[in-house]
């Protein structure tokens, strides 16, 4: 395979979009290599209306902790068979916003399910495909809270309370210990500014070791 999946994860109001958009504008100016942005849940058509129901659902009836598990696992089985996996073997690099790691850390770590049925699950709707590199955005799990509330209305998982959130991040805490080779934690408290060229330099230093820059 080609191209290279490149994933940003990490808790709410991390800055996980903000500094996607800003990285892929940033170096599409220095390769050839089309960088394409995606999401997890949301990156196919069918992807966006299972977001809206995991993330927008206001029925009376509450999702069930696995059902939640299983409509993010359909999500990323679409995502992979009909969006990632064509344009990796295009030779594309693809940022995606969220991807296996966020299932360990939220249905995991914050809802308590059993690790080795996600890790199954991961695998059947991946087909195995991990991510080249993580950026994990670590910020205090308040302070991120914080900045999801300015936007205006929180979805459905913003909404969880904070200890549901303090165990996702010890979710994120535990996996960048566990594939240090994978997953680098980035100091996301920091300067909007310092936080890109922290993230760029390491992106550079990467696709220069991957052969998209000579």
């Amino acid at each position: 395979m080609q191209g290279k999946l490149i994933v940003f994860e990490g808790v709410e109001g991390a800055g996980k979009t903000t500094q996607m958009q800003r990285i892929q504008a940033r170096l599409q100016g220095l390769i050839d290599t089309p960088i394409v942005i995606t999401r997890e849940p949301g990156g196919t058509l069918l992807g966006q209306e299972l977001r809206r129901l995991l993330l927008e659902y206001q029925g009376e009836e509450p999702i069930q902790n696995r059902a939640e598990l299983l409509m993010y696992a359909a999500d990323r089985a679409q995502h992979v068979q009909g969006f990632l996996k064509p344009l990796l073997y295009q030779g594309n690099i693809v940022l995606c916003d969220r991807y296996t790691d966020s299932t360990v850390a939220y249905q995991g770590y914050g809802r308590g399910l059993d690790l080795s049925l996600i890790d199954q699950l991961n695998q059947i709707a991946t087909q195995g495909l991990e991510s080249d590199l993580t950026l994990w955005l670590d910020v205090d799990v308040e302070m991120g809270l914080a900045r999801t509330r300015t936007r205006g209305k929180m979805d459905r998982m913003e909404q969880a309370n904070l200890e549901f959130h303090q165990r996702v991040q010890q979710g994120f805490k535990q996996l960048a210990q566990t594939h240090p080779d994978r997953i680098i934690p980035i100091n996301g408290m920091l300067n909007l500014d310092v936080v890109t060229e922290t993230i760029q330099s390491i992106l550079i230093e990467k696709l220069t070791a991957w052969g998209f820059i000579i």
